[in-house]
């Protein structure tokens, strides 16, 4: 009797017994307690207005006027819908939280000719550990003795599996599919490559894109006219004769119609959905903005070398005076200091001859020109033809080099001493596999502009320009890194402009472009940085899909302000000029809110695909 009477003293329009008095109060207290605390908080710590001061404001005024049940139904479904959204923004951040699953907890350390388990937090740089087959990679680090395959695809998002011999990277959490390998460890558990790829998607997730910090400014201002216009709706209604239980009824049910749920969460729905199906698929984007900006991108900017092509230089012709031998071992001494792609070809070609490199000091790089060292009988160089004149040897008949050489379609690399050339090497790389396929998906998704830079010689650059269909005019070749910068400065004076490059000699342009992508991004500290967004495989392919996935995410994102604002609208009009019950004033607020963010999980079944040969 006692819980009856005080439901109905709650409860003034309640009829019935006490058992039906107890249910109401449950469901109040239910439904009404959590969201009244989590708006205390907001209105206390962050001294802001939220919707669940709106819910439960608006509850408690329908059960004033007698109508209990629809303040319920309120509380109930505003509680069920509050779970789905956190239940289905949850799937977008397990989905890269699954990734701390794959890391292995123990691994195999050789010391000497002894093999111990180990737990993986164990191991340090320098530590060799034993990988059988069927094992999973426990950290980063180099094979040492082996060969076998790898299976990459919970990083790179690549499903072929990736032949690896002595000398090749091997990423934590990949698996060895056959053959025992022995890993030299390079970097310690919480610098491995899982771990900065959940670091990077977690930040990503936390930061806020233009149109996410727009729905929330939008959110905390409107939830304040809101309150304020369902206020003046009261004495509006109350001042036109209908009575203040009639009026109070009409302000609630305003108060629900026009609350932004679902403008709120309809954009982070469809941007944490984006970042986690890119993340799958070998994408990092660093945050929603650059997700955005992608979105918008017309011109995209290639580096030439490890980008557009393998990176995989050959050495296909060789010039000198005297000894191939002799010169080609000179050349290896001073390209032994360098990490350029080309100087490994020519230690690669020096190492299957079995020469051993002239050994040299001093040596310093010259960013877009070569290297410049000093050997036992005084300063030696290699590089291009930028150097040679730097050096005080000029171009043309003064470089020794026959025509052919100097005009040849491919990259030219001198040495000389001084003012005087010893000789050169011409070598040349080949388009990737997934290139020309690449660029052709960029073209059909809207991309209208397409140019190559870089800093080799502009007959390689059209060499290659032609093989993959950019025209001349959109060559750039000869050019320093700081070159790069100023051209892309330039590019985009007119529009949204991508650089692409490898993330680390390229880094000041990666900076200036308005998206910065560095590709083949998987193990480089430096490409992870550098970048907004990342492509942990070399695949031209998956960047052309990144941009379909932002330019679909952001029709979504589109999509769900038009029909939250517009049911909005709908309701509010209503509420205001017509009767509206409560009851479809809050199936409205809660379908709508629950649509937008089923709407934004689409793109969680839009994956990352891969190119023609990954």
């Amino acid at each position: 009797m006692a819980i009856g009477a005080v439901a109905h003293w709650v409860f003034p329009g309640l009829g019935g017994g006490w058992v039906e008095g107890l249910a109401m109060l449950s469901v109040f207290l239910t439904g009404g307690v959590p969201a009244a605390i989590r708006a205390g908080g907001a209105l206390i710590e962050e001294r802001q207005l939220d919707i669940d001061l709106l819910m439960v404001v608006a509850a408690l005024a329908a059960a004033a006027v007698g109508a209990a049940l629809e303040g319920a139904v309120l509380l109930t479904l505003f509680s069920l819908s509050t779970t789905l959204e956190h239940r289905a923004m949850g799937r977008t951040r397990r989905a890269i939280e699954a990734l701390m699953d794959l890391r292995p907890d123990r691994a195999l350390r050789r010391v000497g000719d002894t093999v111990t388990e180990v737990a993986v937090e164990e191991l340090h740089p320098g530590d060799i550990v034993i990988l059988r087959p069927g094992a999973r990679v426990p950290v980063d680090g180099v094979i040492l003795e082996g060969e076998g395959a790898i299976d990459e695809s919970t990083i790179t998002g690549e499903s072929v599996p990736v032949h690896k011999a002595p000398g090749a990277q091997v990423f934590e959490a990949t698996v060895n599919l056959h053959g025992v390998l022995a890993i030299e460890v390079r970097r310690e558990l919480g610098e491995s490559t899982v771990a900065r790829m959940i670091a990077l998607v977690t930040e990503a997730q936390a930061a806020r894109a233009p149109s996410e910090r727009f729905s929330e400014w939008f959110g905390q201002r409107y939830t304040i006219a809101v309150l304020v216009g369902a206020i003046l709706a009261f004495a509006v209604f109350a001042a036109m004769g209908l009575g203040w239980q009639a009026a109070l009824y009409k302000a609630a049910t305003l108060l629900v119609a026009a609350s932004p749920c679902a403008i709120v969460i309809s954009v982070p729905a469809a941007i944490l959905s984006a970042l986690s199906v890119a993340a799958r698929g070998g994408v990092l984007f660093k945050g929603g903005a650059a997700l955005e900006t992608l979105a918008q991108v017309e011109t995209f900017a290639f580096d030439k070398t490890g980008t557009l092509t393998t990176g995989r230089q050959e050495i296909v012709d060789i010039h000198c005076e005297g000894s191939e031998d002799a010169f080609l071992a000179r050349l290896a001494g001073i390209e032994a200091q360098s990490e350029h792609p080309i100087a490994e070809a020519i230690r690669r070609l020096a190492e299957t001859r079995g020469l051993t490199p002239v050994p040299v000091r001093e040596a310093k790089a010259v960013p877009g020109e070569g290297m410049v060292a000093v050997d036992d009988a005084g300063v030696i160089w290699a590089g291009n033809a930028r150097l040679a004149a730097r050096m005080g040897a000029r171009a043309g008949a003064d470089l020794a080099l026959p025509p052919v050489l100097e005009n040849a379609p491919r990259t030219l690399v001198l040495l000389g001493r001084g003012a005087k050339i010893l000789g050169g090497v011409t070598c040349e790389d080949r388009p990737r596999a997934t290139t020309p396929a690449g660029l052709a998906a960029l073209r059909a998704g809207g991309v209208g502009h397409i140019a190559m830079l870089t800093g080799d010689r502009r007959p390689v650059a059209e060499r290659i320009g032609a093989e993959l269909g950019i025209g001349a005019e959109e060559i750039h070749a000869d050019l320093r890194p700081e070159d790069k910068v100023r051209l892309v400065a330039d590019l985009t004076a007119k529009g949204r402009v991508a650089f692409v490059g490898d993330g680390v000699n390229d880094a000041a342009a990666l900076a200036r472009a308005d998206v910065g992508i560095a590709m083949g991004a998987a193990g480089s500290e430096v490409a992870l940085q550098a970048a907004d967004v990342a492509l942990l495989a070399d695949d031209i392919a998956r960047l052309a899909e990144a941009h379909r996935l932002a330019r679909r995410t952001v029709r979504i994102i589109r999509q769900n302000l038009i029909f939250a604002m517009g049911a909005m609208t709908v309701l509010v009009t209503t509420g205001l000029f017509f009767h509206l019950p409560l009851p479809i004033a809050v199936i409205g607020h809660e379908g709508g809110t629950v649509l937008v963010v089923l709407n934004g999980l689409r793109l969680l079944t839009d994956p990352i695909r891969k190119g023609k040969d990954g």
